[in-house]
């Protein structure tokens, strides 16, 4: 995993870094819809999400952060393959988040199956320099998917901010998730907006630990797809998200709104580091 610190030059830094990228991939615009693997999820959004878009992706609980970032990258990292390259991911975090749950960890992405040298690491102090770097990473053709974290609430996340990142988005034919843990869901361009919570895995074979599972909530789709809420989880052999396995009994499924429901501190997406 590439990572470049913060800094004050941190945009000048990752400008610099886009010619060498771009030597490594080619540069044509993608766009249409990525498939998540899940068959449920990607026929009720008519293929999948729309690749050359902003998803907005909001933790349930402050303990919800890491699966919330789990399930960004695993649809991102699905975003940058459907472009038939081996296109880098760029992963940006405030300082908020890296206080509040650590720094990323190489071999946690490697058990998520993710490639670590191909993700590149983009470390700022601020919701506005991460909203640069999400601009700025857009604009490189050499890039998969961008993906970014705040923490906290901030008035930088405002409508017009949202609209300057959909438009980069749309314009450059790529996807980028925007992950907040610690804020309320707010107004916003992006095609899809989701609360995302950890989920309990089933154990593999001989106890072994299960995959990594998340319950993904469809709270709004600008064209006026119906919400819904899925429990699933992520094959690190197949990168793919897919359906868990059947519970034994007759459960009533959870509602997409549990407003009462609290995370456990540290509860996340299993196997991540």
């Amino acid at each position: 995993m590439r990572n470049k610190l913060a800094s004050s030059d941190q945009l000048e830094a990752l400008r610099a870094l886009a010619p060498a990228l771009a030597a490594t991939s080619g540069h044509d615009v993608g766009g249409g819809r990525f498939a998540t693997g899940l068959a449920s999820l990607d026929d009720h959004l008519g293929g999948g999400l729309g690749a050359a878009s902003l998803h907005d992706l909001y933790a349930g609980a402050g303990g919800d952060a890491p699966a919330a970032l789990g399930f960004a990258l695993g649809l991102a990292w699905r975003a940058a393959q459907a472009t038939g390259e081996r296109r880098p991911l760029i992963w940006g975090l405030d300082e908020g988040s890296r206080r509040e749950i650590g720094r990323p960890y190489g071999p946690g992405l490697a058990e998520l199956g993710l490639d670590p040298e191909r993700v590149l690491l983009v470390e700022v102090r601020d919701a506005a320099a991460l909203l640069g770097v999400g601009e700025e990473a857009l604009a490189s053709p050499a890039v998969g998917a961008v993906v970014l974290g705040a923490w906290g609430e901030s008035k930088v996340f405002s409508l017009t901010a949202s609209r300057r990142l959909a438009m980069a988005a749309r314009t450059a034919g790529r996807t980028l998730m925007l992950v907040r843990a610690g804020a309320d869901p707010t107004p916003g361009a992006a095609e899809t907006r989701w609360r995302v919570r950890a989920a309990s895995s089933a154990p593999l074979e001989a106890g072994a630990p299960g995959h990594p599972a998340v319950e993904a909530a469809l709270i709004r789709h600008r064209g006026g797809v119906a919400p819904r809420t899925w429990i699933m989880e992520w094959d690190r052999e197949q990168r793919s998200f897919i359906a868990p396995p059947p519970l034994s009994g007759g459960l009533v499924s959870r509602p997409a709104d549990r407003a009462g429901h609290a995370s456990a501190p540290g509860e996340g997406l299993r196997r991540a580091g």
